[in-house]
């Protein structure tokens, strides 16, 4: 396990070890999630035709109409939750 030191400014440094693994270079973006009480960072690489398949297909295709639909229904119960 490497360990890194958070300064006051929010920065920290990946140890090399890391950097060399994932080939992370300077000025590579780098993604951060909240997964439980857990920090995950993960390289901002690759182009967006690497996420083609991450969402299942529908079942049936979905209107234009329906959409909005959905959107207006959603956005007026978090409305009403406020």
């Amino acid at each position: 396990m490497e360990l890194g030191t958070l300064t006051s400014k929010g920065q920290t440094t990946i140890p090399a070890e890391i950097r060399r693994h994932f080939g992370l270079n300077d000025g590579d973006k780098l993604q951060f999630f909240v997964e439980g009480d857990h920090i995950v960072m993960v390289p901002a690489k690759g182009s967006v035709t690497d996420l083609k398949g991450i969402i299942p297909m529908p079942d049936k295709p979905v209107s234009i109409e329906d959409m909005k639909e959905a959107v207006r229904t959603e956005a007026s119960s978090r409305l009403e939750a406020e």
